[in-house]
């Protein structure tokens, strides 16, 4: 696995050991950034499910201005930061180790991301849970794009007032989601 593109071009990137994070795919990610490549620029990325931060790093390498990568592992969180520090794009990082609603939570009011990538466990329901409480956690950008990563059973359920569009790679689902610019 390596950035793709950008300022930290073909840099290969450590993914933790084990069956507890699940990598997206090269060509999965190669085709989610083809289609945002021009809404990239500038943005404050939250990569909630971070593994090894692949998402938030590719987002980075290709202009975003910031990035929280948060993961529950201690062990992900380690190589989330080596893989940052290896790529030069640390200073634009903050690592952080927490359970995704602690994290919403805390981050209520507090932060607002252009960006939202989503790739938690393949669960039925999950990514709709966390849909509702990301909506109601007033941490989007009016504009912001959210990217959910699931397999067949997870697919979200449309969200009334928000755009939305189905992408399918293989097993691998992509869903991207687009808060309105006005209210």
């Amino acid at each position: 696995m390596r950035v793709i593109t950008g300022k930290a071009r073909g840099i290969q990137l450590k993914t933790p050991e084990g069956m507890q994070t699940r990598p997206t795919a090269d060509r999965v990610k190669e085709a989610l950034f083809s289609i945002i490549q021009f809404e990239i620029e500038g943005r404050r990325v939250l990569d909630l499910f971070g593994g090894c931060g692949q998402m938030a790093l590719e987002a980075l390498s290709r202009g975003a201005e910031r990035a929280v990568i948060n993961d529950s592992s201690r062990a992900a969180c380690e190589i989330i930061k080596e893989n940052a520090t290896k790529t030069k794009l640390m200073k634009q990082c903050r690592v952080v180790t927490s359970d995704w609603k602690e994290y919403l939570r805390g981050a209520s009011g507090r932060e607002k991301f252009g960006l939202v990538f989503l790739d938690p466990p393949y669960q039925e329901g999950i990514l709709d849970e966390i849909l509702h409480r990301i909506l109601y956690s007033d941490i989007l950008e009016k504009g912001a794009i959210i990217i959910c990563e699931s397999d067949k059973d997870g697919i979200p359920n449309e969200i009334e007032g928000y755009t939305s569009k189905l992408y399918r790679y293989g097993k691998t689902y992509v869903t991207i989601i687009r808060v309105p610019e006005e209210e």
